[in-house]
């Protein structure tokens, strides 16, 4: 069994991790970091100490109403995606953690349009 990296949690919430293939698991937020636990298979795990979380970036869709999933890039090791059953209660538990000017919306669908024609129209 992996050992949590938390001594005092603060939520935790059912998810679905995304990295290559879906993974059903449970989210922990606690006093150390950020963790992902497999329901499945006890070795597929991750644990990001909230040290190294450099920003967290969120999928906002309906102007906020909806938001189906959230990525911490971390200062080192990439992006990790993930969705949960209450999105917003777990990126207010994140936002305790990690400085709020870290926690920015993902471009939406037009924007990535309207920025790979300014692109191509500069060059």
């Amino acid at each position: 069994m992996v050992q949590s990296i938390n001594t005092k949690v603060d939520l935790t919430i059912d998810a679905t991790s995304y990295l290559g293939v879906a993974d059903y698991g449970k989210i922990m937020i606690g006093d150390k970091g950020f963790e992902f636990f497999n329901n499945r298979d006890a070795r597929k795990f991750v644990q990001i100490p909230w040290e190294e979380v450099d920003y967290v970036v969120a999928s906002v869709v309906f102007k906020g109403k909806w938001i189906p999933r959230y990525a911490i890039q971390t200062k080192k090791n990439g992006t990790y995606s993930f969705a949960s059953k209450e999105p917003k209660k777990v990126l207010r538990a994140i936002r305790e953690h990690v400085d709020p000017d870290h926690m920015v919306r993902s471009l939406g669908f037009f924007d990535v349009i309207k920025r790979g024609v300014r692109n191509k129209l500069n060059k």
